[in-house]
């Protein structure tokens, strides 16, 4: 197996809508999990002072930066906007993660090393050999499952999770994108996503991961961004 270069630079991105109470905790989380990580807070103008709260961290302007956004634009153009920050300074790894601790950030560590032992996109898995989701509800564990069944049946990726959110991305992969093929804002971006980095050869490797529900706060999951998932991942099977 061919290894790439060594990852020296590398930027979590995490959007944000009134996370206040989690946004210091997963902020030093992350920045904990390695010496080489920094964090891009994409936030859309958060009314419970989330911004605030990042802006009075010690690493602010250091290792912590934050993309003010006016208002709620979406999960899609947060990655987005998150991204191409990123790129524009240099980064040579972009990841993205939860802002609610539904992912752990101490699992960092194994997507950084699945990009150094060959791989151009390390993505967590709730449901690679088993799965591992705490405190879901079983409507919720079955909705999440058939969503990941349905892309891949409709569109032949070989993922098992490929509505994933927790990923990492090494630059050169950023580079072949077409941007303009990226086009939902919901979870349904992750989808497209996957699927642009397939297409293109990419070596995509799946890392397991424990994926555990967010014990404050609520969900940003609605019928509006269920729904263009399901029309989306329909439009990339034949090529819209």
């Amino acid at each position: 197996m061919n290894s790439l270069p060594t990852i020296q630079r590398a930027l979590v991105i995490i959007p944000t809508y009134c996370e206040a109470e989690c946004v210091t905790t997963v902020i030093n989380a992350a920045l904990a999990a390695d010496p080489r990580l920094s964090v891009l807070i994409v936030d859309d103008g958060s009314p419970d002072g989330t911004a605030t709260l990042v802006k009075n961290h010690p690493e602010f302007s250091h290792r912590l930066n934050l993309l003010e956004r006016a208002g709620k634009l979406g999960l899609g153009s947060a990655y987005r906007d998150g991204f191409k920050w990123g790129l524009e300074r240099e980064y040579d790894t972009l990841l993205e993660m939860d802002a609610d601790l539904s992912h752990d950030p101490a699992d960092i560590p194994r997507l950084l090393t699945a990009l150094e032992s060959g791989a151009d996109v390390a993505i967590g898995s709730r449901y690679l050999g088993g799965t591992r989701v705490r405190n879901w509800p079983l409507h919720r564990l079955a909705l999440s499952k058939f969503a990941s069944l349905y892309v891949r049946l409709i569109t032949g990726m070989p993922l098992t999770d490929a509505t994933s959110g927790f990923k990492a991305i090494r630059r050169p992969s950023f580079e072949r994108l077409e941007w303009t093929l990226l086009k939902a804002e919901g979870y349904a971006f992750q989808v497209e996503l996957h699927h642009q980095f397939w297409k293109l050869g990419l070596t995509l490797r799946e890392v397991p991961i424990i994926f555990t529900e967010r014990c404050v706060g609520k969900s940003k999951m609605s019928l509006a961004i269920a729904r263009e998932a399901a029309l989306r991942t329909w439009k990339l099977r034949f090529g819209g």
